[in-house]
């Protein structure tokens, strides 16, 4: 049935040369039965030269893809900022091009929408060839992460979802630097609705998300939704003062029975307690203050340039 509505898909990508044609192809598939309009808006994050030539190639030779170039590499939820910032669709459908998101549920997050959900996330109930440590590490984060948080973040929740246009004019309203996303849309509200699914292997290349991007990202999830570490880090001391007075009350009782005896240990035993629980609290605090700091700087999110292929000489084509 003939339809006015459009649908933009964003998809940010860092170095997947050999992941974007495949995407492109799977994601044509799925839109061809449709009655929409689509856009295939790709997020250059910064990639080498040749993802960038494909990237460029792709989009000269295929209406439906636009893509955009970040002047260097901010980092996925900087890149998917930037898609949903530049995405015009009465749909927003954001999603990784490695395959893992799978193209074919597309049609089943419009069919969802259609019905007058708002938001409709996607449910990674596992992901294949995924190893038992991330598995269980992603299992407990987010349980630990909705112990503290102050709304409800779905766990197995991925960035592969479908937001109505409200909806993305209202994320575009949250513009903090250190972005956990699906935090953010936890927050938004609106009509959501879950979709699980089984993510299959990467078609080709390998994750670019490290131990320590995923770490800094675990981190930005618990600090930008929750005080609550700031809270524990008072219970910490408090219970800290109160040991000390518990044994400062049992040295003056052992002078009086006139069992002490001299030594260094106690001291150490305390020093280091005591200089171990502060060196915590303000670890905790530097945290939240580092953030701080880079919220009132001001910066933008993210910078775009016109790319322009490299010459023989390996430099930009002017």
């Amino acid at each position: 049935m003939p339809t006015n509505k459009t649908v933009t898909i964003v998809v940010p990508v860092y170095n997947e040369a050999e992941n974007i044609p495949h995407f492109t192809r799977a994601v044509a598939d799925a839109m061809a039965p449709l009655p929409y309009d689509y856009t295939l808006l790709f997020v250059d994050d910064g990639s080498r030269e040749e993802s960038r030539r494909v990237l460029r190639e792709t989009a000269e030779n295929n209406p439906h893809v636009r893509a955009i170039y970040l002047s260097r590499n901010y980092g996925h939820q900087a890149a998917l900022t930037c898609g949903i910032d530049n995405a015009d669709g009465d749909a927003v459908i954001t999603m990784d091009g490695d395959m893992q998101h799978p193209p074919v549920l597309i049609p089943r997050l419009l069919a969802l929408w259609e019905q007058g959900y708002d938001i409709v996330q996607t449910i990674r109930e596992t992901t294949e060839g995924v190893s038992p440590f991330k598995r269980l590490s992603s299992k407990y984060y987010y349980k630990a992460l909705n112990l503290i948080s102050e709304v409800t973040i779905q766990p197995g929740g991925s960035d592969f979802r479908l937001m109505d246009r409200e909806a993305v004019l209202a994320l575009r309203q949250y513009r903090e630097h250190d972005r956990f996303i699906r935090g953010i849309v936890g927050a938004l509200g609106f009509r959501q609705v879950q979709v699980p699914f089984v993510a299959p292997e990467r078609y080709a290349g390998t994750s670019k998300f490290s131990l320590k991007k995923m770490a800094k990202f675990a981190l930005n999830g618990i600090l930008g939704n929750s005080i609550v570490p700031l809270r524990i880090s008072f219970y910490i001391g408090l219970l800290s003062l109160l040991f000390s007075v518990a044994l400062f009350g049992h040295v003056i009782f052992e002078e009086f029975e006139g069992d002490t005896v001299p030594g260094w240990s106690t001291l150490v035993i305390l020093a280091a307690f005591f200089g171990g629980t502060q060196l915590m609290v303000l670890g905790i605090l530097g945290e939240y203050i580092g953030h701080i700091f880079r919220e009132v700087k001001g910066r933008p999110l993210y910078l775009t340039q016109k790319e322009r292929p490299l010459d023989e000489s390996g430099r930009k084509d002017v």
